[in-house]
Protein backbone atom coordinates (compact mmCIF):
# COMPACT_ATOMS: atom_id res chain seq x y z
CA UNK A 1 0.00 0.00 0.00
CA UNK A 2 3.25 2.37 0.28
CA UNK A 3 2.82 3.23 -3.80
CA UNK A 4 -0.49 3.67 -3.45
CA UNK A 5 -1.37 6.71 -4.98
CA UNK A 6 -3.00 9.64 -2.90
CA UNK A 7 -5.04 12.30 -4.87
CA UNK A 8 -4.30 15.65 -3.51
CA UNK A 9 -6.81 18.44 -4.66
CA UNK A 10 -6.36 22.55 -4.81
CA UNK A 11 -8.92 24.45 -3.03
CA UNK A 12 -10.52 27.51 -4.02
CA UNK A 13 -10.87 30.26 -1.61
CA UNK A 14 -11.54 34.19 -1.53
CA UNK A 15 -10.33 37.02 0.22
CA UNK A 16 -11.12 40.82 -0.15
CA UNK A 17 -8.47 43.32 -0.94
CA UNK A 18 -9.16 47.21 -1.76
CA UNK A 19 -13.04 46.28 -1.78
CA UNK A 20 -12.94 43.90 -4.61
CA UNK A 21 -13.03 40.21 -4.23
CA UNK A 22 -9.82 38.00 -5.67
CA UNK A 23 -10.14 33.86 -5.76
CA UNK A 24 -7.14 32.19 -4.03
CA UNK A 25 -5.78 28.87 -4.68
CA UNK A 26 -4.18 26.38 -1.68
CA UNK A 27 -3.55 22.84 -0.92
CA UNK A 28 -4.13 22.34 2.96
CA UNK A 29 -2.31 19.55 5.08
CA UNK A 30 -0.93 18.68 8.58
CA UNK A 31 2.48 17.78 9.22
CA UNK A 32 3.97 16.86 12.32
CA UNK A 33 0.82 18.31 13.84
CA UNK A 34 1.29 22.44 12.19
CA UNK A 35 -1.92 22.82 10.21
CA UNK A 36 -0.31 24.36 6.58
CA UNK A 37 -1.57 26.14 3.64
CA UNK A 38 0.59 26.27 0.18
CA UNK A 39 -0.26 28.80 -2.36
CA UNK A 40 -1.14 27.79 -5.88
CA UNK A 41 -0.75 31.07 -8.71
CA UNK A 42 -0.99 30.08 -12.42
CA UNK A 43 1.98 31.03 -14.14
CA UNK A 44 1.21 34.38 -15.55
CA UNK A 45 -1.89 36.54 -14.45
CA UNK A 46 -3.88 35.75 -17.62
CA UNK A 47 -3.92 32.41 -15.89
CA UNK A 48 -6.64 33.25 -13.42
CA UNK A 49 -9.05 33.12 -16.32
CA UNK A 50 -8.43 29.94 -17.31
CA UNK A 51 -8.74 28.33 -13.63
CA UNK A 52 -11.74 30.24 -13.63
CA UNK A 53 -13.03 28.07 -16.21
CA UNK A 54 -10.81 25.03 -15.18
CA UNK A 55 -13.23 25.24 -12.15
CA UNK A 56 -16.73 26.21 -13.14
CA UNK A 57 -18.44 25.97 -9.75
CA UNK A 58 -16.57 23.33 -8.23
CA UNK A 59 -14.39 24.29 -5.06
CA UNK A 60 -11.42 22.27 -5.81
CA UNK A 61 -9.63 20.53 -8.29
CA UNK A 62 -7.04 17.68 -8.67
CA UNK A 63 -3.49 18.33 -8.55
CA UNK A 64 -1.55 16.87 -10.95
CA UNK A 65 2.64 16.28 -10.66
CA UNK A 66 4.36 15.85 -13.86
CA UNK A 67 7.97 14.67 -12.83
CA UNK A 68 10.94 16.25 -14.92
CA UNK A 69 14.73 14.78 -14.93
CA UNK A 70 17.21 17.29 -17.06
CA UNK A 71 21.41 17.47 -17.48
CA UNK A 72 22.74 21.03 -16.99
CA UNK A 73 25.73 21.67 -18.93
CA UNK A 74 27.44 20.65 -15.92
CA UNK A 75 25.91 16.58 -16.44
CA UNK A 76 24.90 17.13 -12.97
CA UNK A 77 20.87 16.12 -13.15
CA UNK A 78 18.25 18.49 -11.69
CA UNK A 79 15.24 16.42 -10.82
CA UNK A 80 11.44 17.64 -9.64
CA UNK A 81 7.80 18.06 -10.37
CA UNK A 82 5.51 20.62 -12.50
CA UNK A 83 1.98 20.54 -11.41
CA UNK A 84 -1.48 21.69 -12.76
CA UNK A 85 -4.88 21.34 -11.92
CA UNK A 86 -7.55 19.10 -13.44
CA UNK A 87 -11.14 19.01 -13.78
CA UNK A 88 -13.68 16.84 -15.17
CA UNK A 89 -17.07 17.72 -16.03
CA UNK A 90 -20.37 15.32 -16.73
CA UNK A 91 -19.63 14.84 -20.29
CA UNK A 92 -16.10 13.60 -19.34
CA UNK A 93 -14.20 16.51 -21.01
CA UNK A 94 -10.84 17.12 -19.16
CA UNK A 95 -10.12 21.34 -18.02
CA UNK A 96 -6.34 22.01 -17.36
CA UNK A 97 -4.41 24.90 -16.04
CA UNK A 98 -0.75 24.85 -15.46
CA UNK A 99 -0.34 26.27 -11.54
CA UNK A 100 3.18 26.39 -9.41
CA UNK A 101 3.69 27.11 -5.81
CA UNK A 102 3.23 30.84 -4.94
CA UNK A 103 6.22 31.58 -3.07
CA UNK A 104 9.37 29.57 -2.20
CA UNK A 105 7.86 28.57 1.29
CA UNK A 106 5.24 27.81 -0.36
CA UNK A 107 7.37 25.12 -2.29
CA UNK A 108 8.28 23.85 0.93
CA UNK A 109 4.95 23.20 2.42
CA UNK A 110 4.03 21.48 -0.94
CA UNK A 111 6.75 19.32 -0.84
CA UNK A 112 6.29 18.30 2.73
CA UNK A 113 2.28 17.50 1.67
CA UNK A 114 3.05 15.76 -0.41
CA UNK A 115 5.12 12.82 0.84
Amino acid sequence: MENEKKTIYVRKGSYEKDGKTYSKYFVRGTVRGVELEAGIVPPDVGGYRVLDVVYGNEMEAELILTPYEIKDDTGRTITGNTYAVRTVDEDGVVYECKVKPARESDKNMLQMLLR
